[in-house]
Formats: structure tokens, C-alpha cells, sequence
């Protein structure tokens, strides 16, 4: 009967002291080492401070691109409307954010087409910085916690039917409230 309890301590122990990693995820984003983001950059709807604890308190789905917002950067600003829009109910769980990397401000008709989503100027802050890259930061979807840590990242081109279950899955597992 004792070995019966005492057997998934002794195997999770084991495994946790071996390093054992699993060899297949359920998340189809690439899970970063978790760690709060530092920095401040200016919100550009009212040309304050903005600061990191202004995203606490929900998932956060975070670009970073040129004012200029060309192709690529239209069709992340898209993926990031969709992804929030497919998660009905907890879609106010969730808030859009553009860290503009240069000095460029984005055209009213891009603004007006991706309403919601938070625009800030980051060009020569530190704050642009804190997200690593595989090859440039304009590449990736990034995911911010509701503690205002980042904690994921999307490849370019990422599949938005993908991203919407990982999404789900971190509502469904944190418990926010509003």
C-alpha cells in the first residue's frame, strides 16, 4: 500500500532531478524563460508615460513593428484582432499592444482598421530590448502574462487557429477575473 502513495513522489522526484523534459508540448508557441519586462516608452493616444503595469491584469498579445506598418505588419495586427475576437467571452481578458520601434507614426486609416490596440513608441527605449528575437523582433507575436511577465513567443507567420487554442488554454488555466 505504501508504494502505492509513495510512487508518484519517488517518479516525479526522479525525473525532476534528471531534467527530464518532455520531447512534445501542447503549446504551439515557443515557451520563453519567464521574467517581468522593465522599461517605459509613451503611449501614443495621449502622449504619456507608459509603463509595464499598464498591461497587468490581462494576457497581452504584443507586437513590435515600424509606424509605417507595411505587409507583414498589417496581416500580425489581423492574427492579433482575430485571436482576440475567437475568444468570445474572455476576449476583454485580453489586450492588443504595438510597440512602434521607430519614429514613424502610424496613418489614421491603420489606426482607425486595428481600433483597440495599444500604441506605444518605443524607439530608443530599453524596453524593445527585453524581448528576444531569432532573427529580428518585427519577426514574432509575442505573449505578455497578466503579472506583466513575457512568457511567449509566435514565429512569423503563425498560425492563428494555433494560437487561438494556446490562448485558450492559458485563460482557461489562469483564472481571471473581471
Amino acid at each position: 500500500m505504501m508504494l502505492v502513495i509513495l510512487s508518484p513522489i519517488v517518479i516525479s522526484s526522479f525525473l525532476h532531478r534528471s531534467n527530464f523534459r518532455p520531447d512534445h508540448t501542447v503549446n504551439y508557441g515557443e515557451l520563453l524563460e519567464v521574467r517581468p519586462l522593465q522599461g517605459e516608452a509613451t503611449n501614443l493616444t495621449d502622449n504619456t508615460i507608459f509603463r509595464i503595469r499598464q498591461l497587468k491584469g490581462t494576457w497581452n498579445l504584443l507586437i513590435i513593428d515600424s509606424g509605417k506598418c507595411e505587409e507583414y505588419c498589417q496581416e500580425k495586427l489581423y492574427t492579433l484582432r482575430q485571436v482576440r475576437l475567437a475568444q468570445h467571452v474572455d476576449k476583454d481578458k485580453v489586450q492588443r499592444v504595438w510597440l512602434i520601434n521607430d519614429d514613424i507614426r502610424p496613418d489614421q486609416e491603420t489606426i482607425d482598421k486595428f481600433k483597440g490596440t495599444r500604441l506605444v513608441l518605443a524607439n530608443g527605449k530599453d524596453l524593445l530590448k527585453e524581448f528576444p528575437a531569432e532573427n529580428k523582433r518585427e519577426d514574432h507575436i509575442y505573449v505578455v502574462d497578466p503579472m506583466g511577465n513575457l512568457m511567449m513567443r509566435y514565429p512569423r507567420n503563425a498560425d492563428p487557429r494555433k494560437m487561438v487554442g494556446d490562448l485558450k488554454r492559458l485563460l482557461k488555466l489562469s483564472h481571471l477575473e473581471h
